[in-house]
C-alpha cells in the first residue's frame, strides 16, 4: 500500500511541475519574452496544452475567467496540495501499521 501511495505522490509532483512550467511559459508568451512562431517553443507549448487542458477544462466550466485572469491552474494547485496531504496522512498510517 505504501508503494502505491508513494507512486501517486510522485505523479502528483510531476503534474505540479508541468502546471508550473505551463503557467510560467504562458506569462513569457504573454509578455513577448518568448514567441510561439519559434518551432521549438510552439511544440513545447502544444504539448503542455495537450497535457493540461483535460484537467483544466472541467474546472473552467465551473469557474470562468475573471477579467481575463484564469484561476483554474490555482484550483489545480489547491487540489494537488490537498491530495498530497491526504496521501501523506495515509502513507504515515501505512508506515506505522507496518511496524
Amino acid at each position: 500500500m505504501f508503494a502505491i501511495l508513494q507512486t501517486l505522490s510522485f505523479i502528483l509532483n510531476i503534474v505540479w511541475w508541468i502546471f508550473l512550467i505551463m503557467i510560467i511559459m504562458s506569462w513569457l508568451i504573454s509578455f513577448n519574452v518568448i514567441n510561439t512562431r519559434n518551432q521549438f517553443v510552439a511544440s513545447i507549448w502544444r504539448v503542455l496544452n495537450q497535457i493540461t487542458e483535460p484537467i483544466l477544462k472541467p474546472i473552467r466550466r465551473v469557474i470562468p475567467a475573471m477579467g481575463g485572469l484564469d484561476l483554474s491552474p490555482l484550483i489545480v494547485f489547491v487540489i494537488i496540495f490537498f491530495l498530497q496531504n491526504l496521501i501523506g496522512f495515509y502513507a504515515a498510517r501505512a508506515a506505522v501499521g507496518a511496524l
